[in-house]
């Protein structure tokens, strides 16, 4: 699957999450400390605009406060990295991105900002109720990807602390227990 096509897949699932919270639900407590649901969103609208802006010149379309309509922030902002990934020659461009090197765009976007969307339905899935069921296979890939990386990820401050779990756990709670979550 190309960059593309896994982030219309991995999007569309949290979109689906997305759509499915109830307006009373925006303001339960989120996994991630100090979070509500709708920060979720916002952190996910919030940071790539601002990286891409800060490391490409790329501007993307701004929504709806996420104050005001969480959804509706959400969709403007996937649409919008969506047309990115769907652009053939916006996607292959490199470029040199902070911390992660020279890539093209379709490279960052899936090594740093699709992981990001997939962990982050597990957090909007936990704080409204929703099912919290991952990709077996994408989290195994991720969590053989992120092992060896434990130290760096760790000093970055993305990551909470590890979070022991029993050796016979499945892939998903091993990979939110790495990643900080209490599963």
């Amino acid at each position: 699957m190309d960059a593309a096509e896994e982030h219309r897949h991995i999007a569309g699932e949290f979109t689906k999450t997305v759509e499915a919270v109830r307006s009373t639900e925006w303001n339960r407590p989120a996994p991630v400390e100090g979070w509500a649901a709708r920060d979720v969103v916002r952190h996910l609208v919030e940071w790539l605009p601002a990286f891409l802006q800060g490391s490409t010149g790329i501007a993307l379309d701004d929504g709806p406060s996420v104050d005001d309509d969480p959804a509706g922030a959400w969709r403007v902002h996937n649409n919008a990295v969506q047309a990115l990934l769907d652009d053939p020659a916006t996607a292959s461009t490199e470029y040199d991105f902070p911390h992660i090197g020279r890539m093209t765009l379709a490279q960052a976007i899936a090594n740093i900002y699709t992981a990001d969307v997939f962990l982050h339905r597990w957090d909007l899935a936990r704080a409204t109720a929703q099912d919290e069921t991952l990709d077996p296979d994408r989290c195994a890939q991720m969590l053989e990807g992120m092992l060896p990386l434990d130290e760096i990820l760790r000093q970055s401050g993305q990551y909470g602390p590890r979070v022991e779990v029993p050796d016979d756990a499945d892939v998903q709670t091993k990979l939110l227990a790495f990643i900080g979550r209490t599963p």
